[in-house]
C-alpha cells in the first residue's frame, strides 16, 4: 500500500539529516500537522502522511472506529495494515534520502498518536523523539511490544492530552505514563485545559520538545 504524503526538504541533505514523520488524526488529512512546519527545525526533512481510508467530509483515517463499542473501539486488522504501510513507506523514504546516520522522529495526533506508540514501542531502534498528542497506547496493536530497557532507553516521548477531551478520555491518555514508566522510557506527560485538540501552550511545548 503506497501512502501519499507531503514533504518539506531542507536546503542541504546529508546522511545525518534528521527526519520527522507526521501522522494525522481520524477525519483529517496530511495538511493538518504539516502546518507545524514553519516552527520546526529548518534543517529537518518533514514528511506528513495521508491515511489510506476515506471518511466523511473528504477526510481520511488509519482505521475504522466504533464509538458505540468500547470493547472493539478500533478495527485491529485495518490498524495493522496501516502500521505495515507506514513502516514500509518510512523505510523507502529514509532509503531514498540516504539517511544512514540520522535521527528519525515521530509526531502523531489522536489516531496518528496511537499508531506512533505502536511504531516506537515495537521498532524502537528506528526512532528518537516521539510526540503523541490526544491519544493512548492501544494494547491490541502492541502485541510485539519491546520490553528490553536497553533498546528503549534512547527514546524520548512527549505526551499531551486535553483535560476536557470528549473523544479519547484523559484516563486513557494517562495509561501511557504508566506503560512508559514500567518500560523505563524517558517521557514528559502534560495535561492542558482543552478538548480533543492542540491549544497554544501545548503547541509551544511541542515545539520546545523538538528543538532540544
Amino acid at each position: 500500500m503506497d501512502l501519499k504524503y507531503l514533504v518539506r526538504e531542507p536546503e542541504n541533505i546529508t546522511s545525518a539529516t534528521p527526519i520527522l514523520f507526521m501522522l494525522h488524526g481520524y477525519g483529517s488529512n496530511e495538511q493538518d500537522l504539516f502546518s507545524f512546519r514553519e516552527t520546526l527545525p529548518a534543517d529537518w526533512i518533514l514528511v506528513s502522511f495521508r491515511a489510506p481510508r476515506d471518511t466523511q467530509f473528504e477526510g481520511f483515517s488509519w482505521y475504522d472506529i466504533d464509538f458505540n463499542n468500547p470493547e472493539n473501539f478500533i478495527d485491529v486488522e485495518q490498524a495493522r495494515e496501516s502500521l505495515n504501510a507506514l513502516l514500509e513507506s518510512m523505510l523507502k523514504i529514509i532509503n531514498h534520502y540516504g539517511l544512514t546516520e540520522n535521527k528519525t522522529h515521530l509526531c502523531g495526533f489522536s489516531q496518528g498518536g496511537i499508531l506512533s506508540y505502536a511504531l516506537a514501542l515495537q521498532y524502537p531502534e528506528m526512532f528518537s523523539y516521539v510526540a503523541c498528542m490526544s491519544s493512548y497506547p492501544e494494547p491490541k496493536i502492541l502485541d510485539h511490544l519491546v520490553k528490553d530497557k536497553k533498546k528503549l532507553e534512547h527514546l524520548r516521548f512527549f505526551i499531551s492530552h486535553g483535560t476536557e477531551d470528549a473523544v479519547i478520555p484523559l484516563d486513557w491518555g494517562r495509561k501511557a505514563a504508566d506503560l512508559l514508566y514500567d518500560l523505563g522510557c524517558y517521557f514528559t506527560f502534560r495535561e492542558y485545559m482543552s478538548g480533543h485538540g492542540v491549544n497554544q501552550k501545548n503547541y509551544m511545548d511541542l515545539m520546545e520538545f523538538f528543538s532540544k
